[in-house]
């Protein structure tokens, strides 16, 4: 039979239309369906791929019409008299084609669809389903189809309406392949990759949206109308999911439903789970949606922590404008939290940070404040080497004045002060629940410094796994809190120091190479205060001034004898021990200048060893001259006076050791 049917198509139609369409349209007919167009292309010569392929599309074309609308329209023919016979015929024999189907539900279903038999096929497999009310599934295969057929149907709208856009026609053809839809209670027209880009540009992105709804219907239509606003989107048929998604997704907006019993309308349901969802993010926003909607069920709803209540159904506008609002509230609501948590911890850096005072005229730091002044404009990583002492951390804080991102976070870490079980949660933050002590989410230095700059103290003493975490936090801009599974991107100019050898530590293997090359785009060595000559004496007199004002002490100054032993001390401390030896002697001197006495030294025993074992005369000589000369900054008359000596002897020595 189907095979006489289809001849009869081909003697009909053929020469008078394209043969793709002549499949196009057998595949559409009952009885003759998917088979009989691959029939017909068979007589026609079609390719077998481009004959399947239109038999399969024309085939289904009718499917989502007979799921949706069989029932309604059989109810409105049998007002007719002799179409309610032929209607009752048709539903007898297609329930007397029924019994397996029933028995074995969709693979009944889908056998009695596959078999080609007269009387099989998609369109009665499509009735009885309908007539049956079968499965729950078949109500999700009814959604795709009806998007396919939304998508048929707008097609040529989508593409004339882009066309204008587009002059190439190539272009064009290859861009149209993807239509995206919203539809709802209205209906956009489809767009084509370009033109959805352009006008995504210009929408307000709604974040991460949640939709905690029991009807299908309503996820669907919710789910198409705001894909295109939507950095993405989650949804869930039973609030037993929330937790979950609160936990692993985060949304930033939840669409939640107030009743998910049959036919419960007192919204409990939905306040039982906005206090669920409060209770894992105070800040959460939460609109709530029902058709059930009332004056005091809306205050309540405000009152307990809602955003916002919204009936459905919906008008698309006051939507769109309520999430909008929603955004920018959950916008405001993550802003004040992390500047609440970065002048936390901005205030505890501050208490403990160190005064910024920056003093050098000598020849190596006037090379620094050179090379700092030249990094004003940039955003480079920046590694500061040094020893104890000599101000990496006042330095680190000059960069940052002069870089493009003050006025933002500057945050400190020592990383010689936090042990190393602490480090993740210290740097990376952690959630609620990540181990015992964690009562509540905390961001961590990275997240709180995001936008700034982010100072790593003593970064040689890192261990090995904690390098591994900082390169990849470092690589990927992105980091985890602990017990959390979600990425926060994050955005800092990194400055680092160190007082050790950090070259001979990636030697030893105790240092990463990839960080090391990660970190040090520039590096910056700070000099010891031994060979910053004069600076010695600024400093000194800077730190008198400090400390006579605190301790209300009436000194002016230093005699010419305790400057030159401060000038003849090596100051292994560097600018630190300076400091602190000056504050003793303030503390301990009286009258109105400090002298020599008032200064005491404790050579360290290496620098002791180290003497002991030069006995050379003219070698001993010889490292006087030097150092006095470079104290001195190349001033014979200076270096005289450090010597004790007259400047006519020290020109004659100078000539002597051929200096």
């Amino acid at each position: 039979m189907a095979e006489t049917l289809a001849q009869y198509f081909v003697d009909f139609l053929q020469n008078k239309i394209p043969n793709e369409l002549i499949v196009f349209i057998v595949s559409l007919f009952p009885i003759l369906e998917l088979r009989g167009g691959m029939i017909v292309a068979k007589l026609l010569d079609v390719p077998f791929i481009t004959a399947f392929l239109i038999s399969f599309i024309g085939n289904m074309v009718p499917i989502p019409f007979i799921l949706l609308f069989i029932k309604k329209i059989f109810a409105w023919l049998r007002r007719f008299p002799r179409w309610a016979r032929i209607i009752d015929k048709l539903e007898a024999r297609s329930m007397s084609k029924s019994d397996q189907i029933e028995k074995y539900k969709e693979w009944g279903l889908l056998l009695f669809v596959a078999i080609p038999l007269p009387g099989t096929g998609g369109w009665t497999g499509a009735l009885i389903a309908s007539l049956f009310s079968l499965l729950y599934k078949v109500q999700i295969l009814c959604h795709k189809y009806k998007l396919l057929y939304y998508k048929c149907l707008l097609w040529f709208e989508a593409f004339q309406t882009c066309a204008v856009a587009h002059k190439n026609s190539a272009i064009m053809h290859a861009q149209h392949m993807d239509i995206i839809l919203i539809f709802a209670r209205t209906r956009d027209v489809g767009l084509c990759r370009p033109c959805l880009h352009e006008k995504k540009t210009d929408m307000e992105q709604f974040g991460k949206i949640l939709i905690v709804d029991d009807n299908e219907d309503v996820l669907f239509a919710l789910n198409l109308l705001l894909e295109p606003y939507a950095e993405k989107i989650k949804v869930a048929v039973t609030p037993d999911r929330i937790e979950h998604f609160m936990t692993t997704f985060r949304p930033d907006i939840i669409l939640l439903d107030m009743n998910f019993s049959r036919d419960a309308i007192s919204g409990q349901e939905g306040f039982d789970s906005l206090k669920q969802i409060l209770s894992i993010d105070p800040q959460a926003v939460v609109i709530f949606m029902t058709a059930y909607a009332d004056t005091d069920k809306a205050v309540r709803a405000i009152k307990a922590g809602a955003t916002d209540f919204i009936p459905k159904p919906w008008e698309k506008e006051k939507l769109l404008a309520t999430l909008s609002s929603g955004m920018k509230l959950r916008r405001s609501r993550t802003e004040i939290n992390l500047l609440k948590e970065q002048v936390e911890v901005l205030s505890n850096a501050t208490a403990g940070g160190s005064e910024e005072v920056i003093i050098g005229d000598s020849l190596v730091m006037q090379q620094v404040f050179s090379t700092v002044e030249k990094l004003r404009d940039t955003d480079a990583n920046i590694l500061i080497l040094g020893e104890n002492g000599t101000g990496k951390d006042v330095i680190a804080r000059l960069l940052y004045r002069n870089s493009p991102r003050y006025g933002k976070p500057f945050v400190t870490i020592d990383l010689g002060s936090i042990p190393e079980q602490l480090f993740e949660s210290e740097l990376f933050g952690y959630e609620k629940g990540a181990f015992t002590d964690a009562r509540k989410a905390k961001a961590g230095r990275m997240e709180v410094a995001t936008g700034g700059t982010l100072f790593l103290d003593e970064i040689g003493n890192l261990s090995l796994p904690m390098q591994a975490k900082l390169l990849t936090a470092i690589e990927k801009r992105c980091i985890s809190r602990l017990g959390s599974t979600q990425a926060t991107p994050i955005d800092v100019r990194l400055i680092c120091a160190t007082n050790a050898d950090i070259r001979r530590l990636v030697d030893e293997g105790d240092f990463r190479q990839d960080l090391l090359y990660r970190i040090n785009t520039i590096e910056l060595h700070i000099p010891p205060l031994r060979e910053r000559g004069n600076d010695i004496l600024l400093l000194a007199e800077y730190f008198l001034q400090r400390y006579a004002r605190k301790y209300q002490k009436e000194m002016r100054g230093l005699t010419r004898e305790a400057k030159n032993k401060l000038l003849k001390y090596a100051w292994p401390g560097n600018v630190r021990e300076l400091q602190h030896t000056v504050e003793r002697a303030v503390i301990l001197g009286d009258g109105s200048l400090l002298r020599p006495e008032n200064f005491m030294f404790q050579a360290s025993v290496s620098r002791q060893k180290k003497e002991e074992e030069v006995l050379n005369l003219e070698q001993l000589e010889r490292q006087a001259v030097e150092r006095a000369m470079r104290l001195s900054e190349g001033n014979v008359t200076r270096a005289a006076e450090y010597l004790g000596i007259t400047r006519f002897a020290l020109y004659r020595k100078l000539e002597k050791l051929g200096l």
